[in-house]
């Protein structure tokens, strides 16, 4: 799918592996921008140096949308030429991805471009801003959010290189931010707190006294310091107790469902930049 343009962005460092993104895929595969997507297109931005993670993206979210289509997107020629060779592996049966797997590679960046006119319904960006300036920022969400089908979602954030500590941000087609999640693994967890260094990009530099995102990780870790009396009962009941107590305290959290799964989702308004 050749444009003519180069596409927009600065490449990435590439890193990926097997099962990193497995947090948000799962929530973007519960999500009602893909389960009620007419087009159930999804891009995949910025997969990195290889077609795992993008391969994973379509067998999860499969689950919930057996017609979902993936589309990775890289702006580094070689990344792209190997994903495909990645992928045609896959066609011959040489892996654990469905051989019919609706996926493909092509060469684009933040103009997100998409065969037909079609618009995606959910666009996936993780360890992609974090390179950034924070003042492109906003810019990087427009021009995402802008070839978003109505209804759509944009998840942008960053995690850890296995996958253990993710947080993203939610976005709409009108590239206003909704919500901001945390998701940790609950195992070994000493402090929650340990989730700033994995900040989107956004928050990243805002995790200092006087912000917002500041305030709730500071009452996210002393919730889970007193929650150390029901440690016995296993992590996942220390960290429910430690978010049922942060609610009591005021904290706007939302998807209380989820919470067994080491997240926890506030509003935007909860944790927005203060000027």
């Amino acid at each position: 799918m050749a444009t003519g343009r180069s596409p927009v962005g600065q490449v990435t460092r590439g890193t990926t592996g097997t099962n990193r993104l497995r947090r948000v895929d799962r929530w973007i595969a519960r999500h009602p921008a893909l389960r009620r997507a007419a087009d159930p297109l999804v891009v995949d931005l910025g997969y990195g140096a290889s077609a795992v993670t993008t391969l994973e993206l379509h067998a999860r979210l499969a689950r919930t949308r057996p017609d979902v289509e993936v589309l990775g997107l890289e702006i580094e020629p070689a990344r792209v030429a190997r994903a495909r060779d990645q992928l045609a592996l896959v066609r011959a049966g040489g892996s654990s991805f469905a051989a019919d797997a609706r996926v493909s590679f092509e060469l684009g960046g933040f103009e997100v471009p998409v065969p037909s006119g079609r618009r995606p319904a959910v666009i996936r960006a993780l360890n992609v801003l974090r390179q950034y300036d924070e003042s492109e920022v906003a810019a990087a969400w427009a021009r995402m959010c802008g070839r978003l089908a109505p209804g759509g979602l944009l998840v942008e954030g960053t995690c850890d290189e296995l996958g253990r500590i993710v947080t993203w941000v939610a976005l709409g087609s009108d590239a206003v931010p909704r919500s901001l999640t945390v998701s940790l693994r609950l195992a070994g967890l000493q402090h929650p707190s340990i989730a700033a260094e994995r900040l989107p990009k956004a928050l990243i530099h805002r995790n200092v006294p006087g912000q917002r995102v500041h305030d709730l990780l500071a009452a996210l870790d002393e919730e889970w310091a007193r929650a150390a009396s029901v440690a016995p009962f296993g992590p996942v009941h220390r960290w429910q107790t430690a978010l049922t107590a942060l609610a009591a305290a005021g904290w706007p959290l939302e998807a209380r469902s989820r919470w067994r799964l080491g997240e926890v989702t506030v509003p935007w308004s909860a944790v927005a930049p203060a000027a």
